[in-house]
């Protein structure tokens, strides 16, 4: 017995397995916000933007996730958390825009793990809650199985970050899902569901789509103007 775990049970490797599995699927949308936040920077500060940023993350999720149910019933907390994803889709998208030398990209790494944090604690507000239940009430074993998800959270942004590299569009689709994701939240909220109900799934999916659709919208078109301001 190490802190309350037990090595040699079976239903130890099971909880220990779900939480790293559930905490691996439910970081896709985060290991993509880390890409996108890190991608202007120089390799060098993009290593140790995506280390920290990641680090600091999983810390502060663990903490969110003891206090998750209690956070997750307070109304109007995910309308606030869907406007900041869509403000975080949006600067990320219209930072395309933005020349590649110019300073942000030798200065911006502080900028960037705050991106990071910041849009890690909105989308974690949901995630959290099925990796509190699959360590079924035990903190250490929690706390374990996301500190071991690290490096795999890592890994997935210094993938994508090479990606997007070649591919452009992906950094789209990233600020998409972070719309699509805002007008989940906003619909699933408890101040809106006392006032319109229970939202069903194709409301959800309407939601999300008209939030994909706003980010990418106004991403592109601030976008397109900041480029036309810095050619005259």
């Amino acid at each position: 017995m190490f802190f309350g775990l037990d090595f040699t049970s079976p239903l130890f490797w099971s909880a220990f397995g779900s939480i790293v599995l559930a905490n691996i699927v439910l970081s896709g949308d985060n290991a993509v916000v880390i890409a996108m936040a890190a991608r202007t920077l120089k390799p060098n500060q993009r290593a140790k933007a995506i280390f920290w940023g990641s680090a600091a993350a999983i810390v502060m999720r663990i903490i969110l996730t003891i206090v998750a149910i209690q956070l997750l019933t307070l109304p109007y907390l995910k309308i606030v958390g869907a406007a900041l994803l869509v403000y975080i889709g949006v600067d990320l998208l219209k930072g395309e825009g933005e020349d590649e030398h110019d300073g942000k990209q030798v200065n911006g790494m502080m900028a960037a793990i705050r991106t990071i944090l910041i849009a890690d604690l909105v989308m974690s507000l949901d995630n959290v809650l099925a990796v509190a239940a699959a360590a079924k009430g035990n903190l250490p074993l929690l706390v374990l199985g996301l500190l071991i998800s690290i490096p795999l959270i890592i890994f997935g942004a210094t993938l994508l970050t090479k990606v997007m590299e070649r591919f452009p569009i992906i950094i789209t689709v990233g600020a998409a899902l972070l719309g699509y994701l805002a007008g989940e939240m906003l619909v699933t909220d408890p101040a809106a569901t006392a006032q319109f109900g229970i939202a069903s799934h194709t409301t959800e999916l309407i939601a999300g789509a008209i939030g994909a659709a706003l980010v990418v919208a106004l991403g592109t078109y601030l976008s397109k103007r900041q480029r036309s301001h810095s050619q005259t």
